[in-house]
């Protein structure tokens, strides 16, 4: 049985972040996989503290994180992992604090400081990255976005070898936008996307979950 695990890095649970997690969730257990959801929010911890201890020679943290805490056990619980699929907003042009201090934590510790660079990740795993926004798709290339995506997704496929990324874009933000300001947006449009556009996002996200599920390893 595959194991799929999925990590929320968005504060809301029940949001356009999570929806997707948990659709491509629902996609693996439709192909039997077992699976898991994790809130980073709920978590306690810190990014990298640049000890090197990942990358000291005869040190028992060799290959691993060596700072303890909440992260501690979920990193290793990713060891046993068949795919992982993390989740985020984009937060002020990157994705959110929570998900960027988990992403030090999760790579750093494998990758190997050679030319070319190499991974200690004790076998090949299949990655995907689901990235939730305000912005168009024409604004991706304006706002320098793609770049970042594209790196995220070739040090995903450097460390676990494969990675793939969804974007889903000029999402709904708020419940009710009268009570807020935020006037550069069209709230029509915004709910119109929800009710038509969303719904296939969803669907792509499911459709990884079932694809990471099948796939041999």
């Amino acid at each position: 049985m595959k194991k799929i695990m999925a990590f929320n890095g968005s504060p809301r649970k029940k949001w356009n972040t999570a929806t997707l997690l948990k659709k491509a969730l629902e996609g693996a257990e439709s192909q039997g996989a077992e699976t898991e959801l994790i809130n980073l929010y709920d978590l306690n911890y810190t990014g990298c503290k640049s000890c090197f201890s990942c990358k000291t020679k005869g040190s028992k943290s060799y290959g691993r994180c060596a700072v303890e805490d909440d992260l501690t056990p979920v990193l290793k619980k990713i060891e046993d992992a068949d795919a992982v699929i993390l989740g985020a907003p984009i937060y002020l042009g990157t994705v959110s604090g929570k998900m960027k201090t988990f992403m030090e934590r999760l790579m750093f510790p494998y990758l190997v400081y050679t030319n070319p660079p190499q991974s200690l990740f004790k076998k090949k795993i299949k990655t995907a990255f689901i990235y939730t926004m305000g912005i168009t798709e024409e604004q991706l290339s304006e706002y320098g976005y793609k770049l970042q995506f594209d790196t995220n997704e070739n040090i995903l496929k450097l460390l676990f070898g494969h990675s793939e990324s969804l974007l889903s874009l000029d999402t709904y933000q708020f419940k009710d936008y009268s009570k807020v300001v935020a006037t550069r947006f069209n709230p029509e449009h915004k709910a119109k996307r929800r009710k038509e556009v969303f719904p296939e996002d969803c669907q792509k996200a499911f459709d990884i979950g079932a694809r990471f599920a099948r796939m041999d390893d």
